[in-house]
């Protein structure tokens, strides 16, 4: 399976959801990064991705966006094959 990286904050709803997409489509081990208890974090984020927003997730090298990005793909039947599932 696929390494997946989530900048998230404590209190973000669609951190929250895209976390438990991901669980249901098995992922067992998120590395989150929170930006809230780390400016640095947050600047690393910027500066990787061009947005200010979580979540912000990277499965592998590939940046997927934010949580209705991750639900997009999910939609289009291409979640899967990212995240090495098949």
């Amino acid at each position: 399976m696929s390494s997946v990286v989530m900048y998230t904050t404590a209190v973000c709803p669609y951190c929250q959801k895209a976390k438990m997409l991901l669980a249901h489509k098995g992922v067992k081990d998120i590395q989150e990064i929170r930006v809230d208890l780390d400016p640095e974090a947050r600047a690393q984020m910027m500066a990787r991705t061009g947005m200010r927003t979580v979540p912000q997730i990277f499965i592998d090298d590939t940046h997927v966006g934010g949580c209705d990005d991750l639900v997009a793909l999910n939609s289009a039947g291409k979640l899967d094959v990212l995240l090495g599932i098949q």
